[in-house]
Parts: C-alpha cells; structure tokens; sequence
C-alpha cells in the first residue's frame, strides 16, 4: 500500500479513536450515560508502550526483542527475576511495580515513572499479570528479610569467606569480573544466552546496588537464570556478610576518573579484547547491530530467528538499488565461508563486493566502519567464522538505468532529498529445503507493504 495511503488510514482511525474516547464518557451504558468500566485499563497503555519489545500477547517476542540482550520477559511464565519473594514465587505487586516504575539499569526495560503516573503504572501491572494463569491461582510468598548487617572491615572478610565456599567465583570470578570463572557463557530457561554480571560493576545490578538490594537476590535467586537462591545454602548473616563483600569490590565508574585512570582502564580492557578476539567480536557485532539487516524480518519486523545472520532482508532504494543483504553465517556456498579474511574487512570497511564493485553507503554504513581498528576488524571476522552455516542463497542487487541513477543522485545531492528505502517481510533468499527461487520469492514478497 503506497505511504500516502496508509498516513489517510492511519488519520482517519486516529480521528474515529479519538471521536470514540470522547463520546465514550457520555454514551457508555447507553442509557445512564455513566462511564463503562475499563475491564483491562492497563491494555492500551501496554499496547502503546510495552508491545515493541514484549509482544502483544506477552511472550517477550516482539519486533525489537531479538535484538535486545537480555531478552524482554515472557510474562506468560509467571517467572521473573526480580522479586522480595522466594525462588519459584510469583513476585508481589510491588515488586512488578518496582521494576516498571525503576526500570532495569543495564538493559533496554526504562523507568516509567516519569512519562506514567502511578495509578496507570498499577493497571499496566495488572494487565501485565493477566497474562500468566499463575497469577490467579497462586499467592507470592515473601521472604522474610532478617535485620541487616552494618558494614565494616570484619563483615566484608566474612563475606569474601562466604564468596569462596559458596563457589561464586565459578560463574563471576575470582575478583567478580569473570576473571579466571569456569564458564562466562550461560543460557536462560528459554534458551537465551545470558553473560554473568560483573560484580564490580554496581551501576549495572538490575534490580538495585544496595547491600538490601544484593541481599535479596541472594535470598531468592534470579528465576529463569542460572543464579541460584543461597536460602539454605547459607544462613541469614552470612548473606549479609556476602552482599557488603559485594558492595566493597565496586570499582570507580568511568566517568569519575581522571585522564590518567581513563587511559589505563581502556588499556587494560583492549588487553583483554586480544586474548579472546571472538568475544571481543560478538560485542562488536552485537553493539552495531549486524543481526538487525543480515537477517529477514516478518510483517511486524520482528526478527525471524532460525535465519539470524542469514541474510535475506530486502530493501528497495529505487532508483539507485535494489537489495538483498549477505548472508553473514559460515556456509561455504551462500555465506561467508569462502570468503577470505580480507575480503571480508574489504567489505566491511569499503563497500567492495567480491566482483570488485562497490556499494553505495547506504544502508549498508560502510563509511562508518572504515576507521575502525585492526585488531577490531580481525575480531569481528573471528566472530562471523563461529556462526553456524545456514544455506540462504542470496540474490545479486538489480541496479536501475544510468538515467534514474543520474536523477536520484541529483535529487539527493541537489535537491536534498532523502533517499527512499522500503523494507520489505520475508526472505528474499534461496533455503535448501524450499524449491522456489529467490526471483519467486522476491516477486512474492514485493506484494506486501514495505515499512520505512
């Protein structure tokens, strides 16, 4: 459907929405005139403003979540990390409260409290619950919270006792920066990967730095991560002694540091990007989104995750190109599996295909890429080698006439025009299994509405 049209479509429900709200205060029963009741106020608030990531029906699946770590929660669970109330619980109302009011440092869950007013905050709560059957046939149970444990010099080296014999190291590290941990790589209870936190970092501790706040994961566990609940495992006091360890080892945060203690923390950290470049190239690739155009979109844009890296995504740039991103997983007859390391940096840094021709910059951002770091590129190169083959055979671009690439380039230069880019759903690849073509699949696809 041509933009113009669905701007009029999107006015006109826009216009009857309006309409509709403000009669509604005087036409509800259609009799009293008093207003209906709203069975689920919270629903077009979470609709508006939690869809994006969570989905419309609750289970963490909506159009940006696949590029979101950690992934948005499945409220259809009932499992959530966050909570004051034993492992395996269902949180309180104030514990969901607290999460939406504060958001999650460290992630993309924001604080509502300043855009929401409290009561509109407690009805998204609700409808937020009415997702999961848990929430009406169970009741959450607190933990009780013993008197806290002051600071000081004998309860830290307590809890330092208590980080060793509790083997915390084996996940976070000697020093609760991962170094030395047996494993740094986890997997939530959906299959999600999940990285431990660095302890040091406090400013990133999603459900609050506080020693109270540490305190209570340790008393109830992160559900559907790996952390465990140490209730049991150790007593009360010990916990305390474990969260003011905890709070001790903090390290001073970047933008507290001078010009000296800057320099040598990067340094230190670009030490440790050259012993393990893979890691380092799964940052790289995940902080500049590559998943987000290397692989192929449904109709509501979010990802399809079984061709993550696999190309397929199509983008109309008329009149200068017609395109289908690379494949970027290791299958050596559609992917980047024979290609070799330079050509893969060539690309990346260039815009130069394998055939020699170049791309314009855009949407591929090439331009952005070409003063990146040497020991960055070979890391990123290091990362896509580990990315499993998938078969995605991936058509060549179709370029216009000389005659609408000289007008569009004038329009673009001259008249500063934007340049139009139209994606489109589907997979404008070739998969083994499937018999059509990737022309077929291409024209299929050109039917539906592209998104801007």
């Amino acid at each position: 459907m041509p933009d113009w049209k669905r701007a009029a479509r999107a006015g006109l429900c826009s216009g009857a929405l309006l309409l509709g709200q403000a009669l509604t205060p005087y036409f509800a029963d259609g009799q009293t005139g008093k207003p209906a009741a709203d069975p689920l106020p919270g629903k077009s608030i979470y609709e508006s403003r939690c869809v994006a990531c969570h989905g419309s029906e609750g289970k963490g699946n909506g159009p940006a979540s696949a590029l979101l770590n950690p992934r948005p929660r499945d409220f259809t669970t009932g499992k959530f990390k966050f909570r004051s109330t034993e492992s395996g619980s269902i949180p309180t109302d104030e514990d969901l409260l607290t999460t939406v009011r504060n958001g999650l440092h460290a992630t993309a869950m924001p604080d509502w409290k300043p855009f929401i007013g409290d009561d509109s905050l407690k009805a998204v709560v609700e409808y937020v619950k009415s997702f999961s059957v848990r929430f009406s046939r169970e009741m959450p149970k607190p933990i009780n919270v013993g008197a806290a444990v002051p600071s000081s010099p004998l309860s830290i080296a307590a809890g330092k006792k208590a980080y060793e014999t509790l083997q915390c190291g084996s996940c976070h590290g000697v020093d609760g920066t991962g170094k030395d941990a047996m494993t740094t790589d986890f997997q939530d209870d959906w299959g999600n990967d999940l990285k431990p936190t660095n302890l040091t970092e406090s400013w990133t501790f999603r459900g609050g730095s506080t020693p109270r706040d540490i305190y209570l994961r340790f008393s109830t566990g992160i559900d559907g991560s790996p952390m465990p609940s140490f209730a049991g495992s150790a007593t009360d006091h010990e916990m305390w002694d474990l969260a003011n360890y905890v709070s001790s080892i903090a390290r001073k945060p970047v933008w507290t540091m001078n010009e000296k203690e800057v320099i040598e923390f990067y340094s230190g950290l670009e030490s440790g990007a050259k012993l393990n470049p893979v890691v380092r190239g799964k940052y790289l690739v995940a902080t500049i989104g590559c998943a987000f155009c290397h692989s192929p979109v449904s109709e509501d844009g979010s990802m399809t995750e079984e061709l993550k890296f696999a190309g397929g995504q199509r983008w109309d740039l008329y009149p200068f190109d017609n395109v289908v991103s690379y494949n970027l997983t290791s299958d050596k007859e559609t992917g980047l599996g024979n290609w070799t390391d330079e050509q893969i940096k060539t690309f990346l840094t260039k815009g130069i295909r394998r055939n020699g021709k170049r791309m314009i910059p855009y949407p591929m951002p090439w331009p952005a890429f070409a003063s990146m770091k040497p020991d960055d590129l070979n890391a990123i190169v290091a990362y896509l080698r580990t990315i499993p083959p998938v078969y995605n055979k991936i058509p060549d671009p179709q370029s216009p006439n000389i005659f609408s690439y000289l007008w569009g380039k004038f329009q673009a230069l001259i008249l500063k025009k934007d340049i139009p880019l139209h994606v489109f759903p589907g997979n404008a690849g070739t998969l083994k299994e499937k018999a059509i073509s990737a022309n077929e699949s291409s024209v299929g696809q050109s039917t539906g509405e592209g998104r801007q």
